[in-house]
């Protein structure tokens, strides 16, 4: 058995009056158990004022999150706000790591090292990963991913990439135990008797592009020919050439990539040129993939959305917790309207259950193959559930 707790403040700049506020809220002297950990995501500026270093260092145990653009608990919602979930428990026990950074080479190896480190207190394999990682151009989700399904031998891994709303993204942070990094991941490994359920959505059906196009080639995240020719012909002939040449000017265009295993097409995007002109994608293009564009518009981000928690609640009638993130390009599209989708979340679901949200810069979710099988997978413009 696990206990919920939320709590949010929006004091900035005065962190003695952001500790009382969040200690009141989540009541520890009287409602904190054996086993914890906290979840976190905020507005990069209560890191940089160190505000969020104060919360943290204040608490008893550890706490793991991101920045991010706009963020909610059961009672608050905002841009500039700090919102905390925690879990406790007498019998529900946790584990937390960081990885070295994650600079250069060896990537996959710093995460498989950290986790087995991690993991290595314990006999069993955890229920659950909860991923907290910082936007980085020069690595792929899909790596994180593949790595930690590989080493934990297919734990469901669930979590998000840090985001801002910095123009060009450039605050970024994972947040672990009172410190931040731009180059850093942390894990929380789940014990117990739990059992987590995911849910995801991206576009409808009807939004995608009867125009499939092959990968042919690419490298990582970056892809370079498309149906045998350069990618950025290929933009041409979908006359996004302008669009292509501006950063982070497509990160609200998503396109279904179709592995070709058997798997559901996961949803991507892309970020822009390199100065090779091959595309810069926020997740790995394997080669022999193929590739739908989709068209994305702020009715059909709702609709989505709103299904999927309808169907979720259907599945789970009385929740402990739900946990969501969102992508930021699925934020972007609602224009003016930015907490539409903070709304419809907070109105299904936020009256009977503690619920946590947070916007993306990539999200961490297992795929569902069939009702007992499921891998993990990196996603873009995808709206995803972890319900337990």
């Amino acid at each position: 058995m696990m206990r919920i707790l939320t709590a949010s403040t929006e004091n900035i700049d005065d962190s003695m009056a952001a500790i009382d506020e969040i200690r009141a809220q989540l009541d520890l002297e009287h409602r904190l158990l054996k086993n914890s950990v906290g979840i976190v995501a905020c507005h990069y500026e209560f890191v940089i004022s160190g505000t969020a270093k104060a919360i943290s260092e204040s608490l008893p145990f550890v706490i793991a999150g991101t920045n991010s653009s706009l963020q909610a608990v059961n009672n608050a919602k905002g841009a500039l706000l700090f919102t905390l979930l925690v879990f406790t428990s007498d019998d529900v026990c946790f584990e937390t790591a960081l990885t070295p950074s994650l600079k250069g080479d060896a990537v996959g190896e710093k995460i498989a090292d950290t986790y087995k480190a991690a993991a290595a207190a314990r006999k069993e394999k955890p229920a659950l990963i909860f991923t907290f990682a910082p936007f980085m151009m020069e690595n792929s989700g899909d790596e994180y991913i593949r790595v930690l399904s590989e080493v934990s031998g297919d734990v469901p891994c669930f979590g998000t990439l840090a985001v801002d709303d910095t123009p060009d993204f450039r605050e970024c942070y994972m947040l672990f135990n009172g410190e931040h990094y731009k180059d850093k991941m942390s894990l929380i490994l789940i014990y117990g008797n739990i059992s987590p359920k995911f849910y995801l959505a991206t576009l409808s059906e009807n939004k995608l592009l009867d125009r499939a196009a092959l990968v042919t080639s690419s490298e990582g995240h970056i892809l370079k020919e498309v149906n045998g020719r350069p990618v950025v012909e290929y933009f041409e002939d979908m006359g996004l050439t302008k669009a292509s040449k501006t950063s982070y000017a497509m990160t609200s265009l998503p396109f279904m990539l179709d592995y070709g295993d058997g798997t559901p097409p996961v949803s991507k995007v892309f970020i822009g040129l390199n100065e090779q002109k091959h595309a810069i994608c926020a997740g790995a293009m394997p080669e022999g993939s193929t590739m739908y564009l989709g068209v994305f518009d702020k009715d059909d981000v709702l609709l989505t959305s709103g299904n999927l928690i309808k169907k979720a609640l259907q599945e789970t009638a009385s929740p402990s917790v739900i946990i969501g993130y969102s992508c930021i390009s699925r934020s972007m599209t609602l224009g003016s309207d930015l907490f539409a989708e903070i709304d419809l979340i907070l109105r299904e679901i936020a009256p009977k259950t503690p619920v946590f949200f947070a916007y993306s810069g990539g999200e961490m979710c297992p795929t569902q193959i069939n009702p007992k099988a499921a891998i993990n997978r990196f996603h873009n413009n995808t709206f995803i559930l972890c319900i337990f």
